[in-house]
């Protein structure tokens, strides 16, 4: 696509968008009487304007039914989370009965974890990629020494060649290949949060599968951001947040994938809750647990409503349109970005220029370009704060910017670019 840096230009791409009405149902922070440029989602999505409307509804049927709510509310809360499966399954490329709604990101992690990640005796090591979002490291850590393992010895990290930021794709199957026979789990975050770097999934499960690992991956920065195709890639297992591109608030509930072949493996670990517990029988509180025959059976605690109403009001917008349509969009609007970032890199010295280190290639990114300005610290980042810009600072030298497609313009990008340029003089 051919890019002007002109307001004009960005308003004529803002008329010519088919999801152009989807800003209109979104809050928007204010700075100096108008919208912010909201860079961020990849950090915290905004607040669809139907959220409260939908908490206000769940409020009143707890005061109006009490504990009846679970059967007579509007919306009853007994079944609740049994209508996420559908609009989930559209987003993360799965079938109905492999989603659940459930939990916080990794809480949900360490629960899959328990199920696939059993280590055997010479086959107990979990590869994932360096510069993994703090929680995965935290909890693979975790995992490795609940089973008696020493971390520097169990979990290998692929990292980026000398010289680059990005991981490749070649390098995390070489190291499989070289470890064929001790990897027991391949776990990588689809999108990495630091680089925006997006990983072929389906290559690097095939590559798991091919020496008898188990391969899962976390999605926090991937679902609701690019397209997803969970159950075709034939993944383990996946997990991941709904309130960065899904929208859903902070501390949002969460997801989880789990592949239609395992649902049914009598012999798959799990820890068990009531909510898990076949439903038809949950309700006589015997002993002895049975599992649901869907994702669902990884529940292990009644539905939080009032997060969930939230996380619905989000899901129905992203009923009204497509992944593919996000993508294509998110296509020309990162591109556009890209473009301004060069625009600006024509005017300065050679020692100070913007360097993006997230993928070029579409297909190796979502949303999101990380960029480094060198000379510059943070203050750069907060001289576009206050200058009405919220986007993303991460250590040590790295501002995040993510134009969604559900709610960015080509104007904000163009405005960025102005924001961008008094910055920087």
């Amino acid at each position: 696509m051919d890019y002007t840096n002109s307001l004009e230009f960005a308003q004529q791409q803002d008329i010519n968008d088919p999801l152009r009405k989807f800003r209109e149902q979104f809050f928007f922070p204010q700075h100096g009487g108008r919208d912010v440029v909201y860079l961020t989602g990849n950090s915290l999505g905004l607040q669809p304007r139907t959220a409260q409307d939908y908490i206000l509804d769940e409020l009143e049927d707890w005061a109006n039914f009490g504990v009846e709510g679970h059967f007579h509310a509007r919306k009853p809360w007994m079944p609740y989370h049994e209508q996420f499966a559908e609009p989930l399954s559209r987003i993360v490329g799965a079938l109905p009965p492999e989603v659940v709604v459930m939990n916080q990101l990794t809480v949900n992690l360490h629960l899959l974890l328990v199920s696939f990640y059993r280590p055997l005796k010479g086959r107990f090591k979990i590869l994932c990629e360096a510069k993994a979002f703090p929680s995965d490291q935290y909890a693979l850590e975790s995992q490795v020494k609940f089973h008696g393992y020493d971390p520097s010895e169990a979990i290998l990290e692929v990292e980026p060649r000398n010289g680059e930021y990005c991981i490749r794709e070649e390098d995390i199957i070489a190291l499989i290949d070289k470890h064929q026979d001790e990897i027991a789990l391949v776990l990588i975050g689809g999108v990495n949060y630091y680089t925006g770097q997006v990983f072929d999934m389906k290559k690097i499960t095939e590559a798991g599968h091919s020496k008898g690992a188990l391969v899962g991956f976390d999605l926090a920065h991937a679902a609701g951001n690019i397209e997803l195709s969970l159950h075709d890639w034939n993944v383990d297992f996946a997990c991941w947040c709904s309130y960065k591109y899904l929208n859903s608030g902070p501390g949002g509930v969460a997801g989880a994938f789990i592949h239609q072949k395992h649902l049914a493996s009598p012999d798959l670990h799990r820890f068990a809750g009531w909510w898990g517990h076949d439903k038809a029988s949950r309700f006589r509180m015997e002993k002895g647990f049975i599992p649901m025959p869907t994702a669902e059976a990884w529940q292990v605690s009644n539905a939080p409503i009032f997060s969930m109403a939230v996380h619905k009001a989000a899901l129905d917008i992203f009923l009204q349109t497509d992944m593919s349509a996000l993508a294509k969009k998110s296509v020309k609007l990162t591109g556009y970005l890209e473009f301004i970032i060069q625009e600006i890199n024509k005017s300065l010295p050679s020692n100070g220029k913007l360097e993006i280190i997230t993928p070029v290639e579409s297909k190796r990114r979502g949303c999101q370009l990380s960029i480094i300005a060198h000379g510059r610290g943070k203050e750069l980042f907060l001289k576009l704060q206050e200058s009405g810009v919220i986007s993303d600072w991460r250590e040590p030298n790295v501002i995040r910017c993510a134009p969604v497609p559900l709610y960015n313009s080509f104007e904000d990008v163009y405005r960025f670019g102005v924001l961008l340029s008094q910055a920087l003089v």
